[in-house]
């Protein structure tokens, strides 16, 4: 693997139109404004930059993958309602615009904001460790992100068990109510399989790919028909350029040859 400069809490590394970020912030991974508004400006990259397709986030050592909002910063005057960055909380959360996959690789405990870190991406691959919990409750504060997230994927009841009580949720049973994609059996594990994920989709149709992300996302706000509208008529930025692209004519002329589509992204 080759090599990516790296920041003093994030460690970048590229590779095959994959970027992987890993967040290195001992001892919990916890996220500041500063360590927040640093994720923001390198996921901005990786959206902007058109050779990277996909992208990979886990975290640096072995008992937290995220401990969420860094309550010691906060103490010492990082406000809760400070600047976050382009992205939001971690980066990703608000990020506008991102039209390209995100793989979240999970291990040890994802609390609060890391859980939430983690809910911002497309897919979730986690170890056997993971523990999954909201103790915001605990700390008479609100798990914002989690509160509008939890209950439309998964059901309604379980999502506010968790909300309200900020019990610990293991990997298994994330994995039964359809938070997580797999479990597997240690971090290595976890990250060869979001690589190997990743290459496949760095592999795949980017314009498509793009269409489906900003579809998904337009749509949890739109009534089922409003939403059909909007993309049957191209209304939609990224669906428009898709259906107007060599890489639409590309897909139907693969398939009558009987060839592997080659995908320009144009």
């Amino acid at each position: 693997m080759t090599g990516e400069p790296e920041t003093e809490v994030l460690h970048l590394h590229r590779e095959d139109g994959v970027l992987e970020v890993t967040l290195d912030r001992p001892p919990a991974n916890a996220i500041d404004l500063a360590t927040s508004r640093t994720m923001g400006e390198v996921f901005a990259g990786f959206r902007d930059d058109p050779e990277l397709r996909v992208a990979i986030v886990r975290t640096a050592g072995d008992k937290f993958f995220c401990a969420g909002w860094d309550l010691k910063a906060a103490a010492g005057g990082d406000a809760v309602d400070g600047d976050y960055g382009v992205g939001g909380f971690g980066g990703l959360q608000e990020l506008p615009d991102l039209n390209k996959p995100v793989i979240a690789a999970v291990h040890g405990m994802a609390v609060g904001g890391g859980f939430e870190l983690a809910l911002s991406c497309d897919l979730i691959y986690a170890s056997t460790t993971t523990t999954f919990g909201l103790p915001e409750i605990n700390a008479g504060t609100l798990a914002d992100a989690a509160t509008l997230k939890l209950p439309r994927r998964m059901p309604y009841h379980v999502a506010m068990e968790l909300l309200l009580t900020g019990r610990w949720m293991p990997a298994d049973e994330a994995a039964r109510w359809g938070l997580v994609n797999e479990v597997l059996a240690d971090d290595e594990a976890v990250r060869t399989k979001a690589w190997e994920v990743a290459r496949t989709l760095a592999a795949g149709p980017p314009l498509v790919f793009a269409a489906i992300k900003e579809t998904a996302r337009v749509a949890e706000t739109l009534g089922f028909q409003d939403a059909m509208d909007l993309v049957t008529h191209s209304r939609l930025p990224t669906v428009a350029a898709l259906y107007s692209s060599e890489d639409q004519l590309e897909g139907a002329r693969a398939f009558a040859e009987k060839r592997p589509p080659v995908w320009k992204g144009r």
